[in-house]
């Protein structure tokens, strides 16, 4: 089965926010529009990964983590959200409309917190944009 791209549904969008609000609700009420910056949701997700607030069986959190993680090189990058359907099943992904390129941030964290890693947000940020802009470059032959 091939990849079929296409906008989220409105079940998906409303799943997607849900995750997005369990991790800026981490945030007081007075301070929640820090999450509306990239470095706001950097330092967020820092914090609760480095606190052990979230279990590495805790799979639904470390996948909200994994959205809000996505949200910031969305951000950044100026990609979009998009469903992503194949062979394995139906997830949301972020898509680079300049490339066609398909990112699927939503277990970036959950795979290395189960796997005991140590997660370096910052690291793993720097890095995907870092890599978007290589592809784009190489795409655009700039």
């Amino acid at each position: 089965m091939s990849q079929r791209i296409e906008a989220l549904s409105p079940d998906e969008m409303a799943l997607v926010e849900k995750q997005r609000s369990w991790v800026r609700d981490h945030f007081d009420v007075g301070a929640r529009h820090q999450y509306q910056t990239v470095e706001g949701k950097l330092r967020l997700l820092d914090t609760i990964i480095r606190s052990g607030w979230v279990e590495a069986t805790e799979t639904w959190k470390l996948q909200s983590l994994g959205i809000t993680f996505g949200d910031a090189p969305c951000e950044k990058m100026e990609l979009r959200w998009v469903a992503v359907e194949d062979e394995y099943g139906r997830d949301p992904a972020l898509c680079d409309e300049r490339t066609a390129l398909i990112v699927f941030p939503m277990t970036t964290i959950s795979k290395r917190v189960e796997r005991g890693e140590t997660v370096n947000v910052r690291g793993l940020f720097d890095q995907a944009c870092q890599s978007i802009i290589d592809l784009r470059s190489k795409f655009h032959g700039e």
